[in-house]
């Protein structure tokens, strides 16, 4: 069963939760994430500017397997200390149907 994130960047603030919380729980060196929080500026149509903030799971990303394996917690330390909620755990069924509900999702699959 394959399993990842679902990521709705419609409500992502750029706080950088999930990053701290990545590199606390994998004890990350300076310059190393598992999840980057990148930020994108635009123009918009009417002459507004749009601003998003996208987090992003590395290469390193292993949706802390450590984590479910030991039976701390069932999801990875970014979905867990998101403050916006905004990034959610599970297997591709769940989160396809958690996506279908996002206004603006992105999905990383492991």
């Amino acid at each position: 069963m394959r399993y990842g994130l679902a990521i709705d960047i419609e409500y992502c603030t750029g706080c950088q939760s999930c990053n701290i919380a990545c590199k606390q729980e994998h004890g990350f060196d300076t310059g190393t994430f598992g999840i980057i929080v990148t930020e994108h500026i635009y123009p918009k149509l009417d002459g507004k500017v749009q601003i998003d903030f996208v987090p992003f799971p590395t290469t390193l990303c292993d949706l802390c397997a450590h984590r479910r394996a030991s039976g701390e917690d069932d999801v990875p330390a970014c979905a867990h200390n998101c403050q916006s909620k905004c990034i959610e755990f599970g297997d591709l069924e769940m989160l396809t149907k958690a996506a279908e509900k996002m206004k603006r999702p992105l999905l990383y699959l492991k």
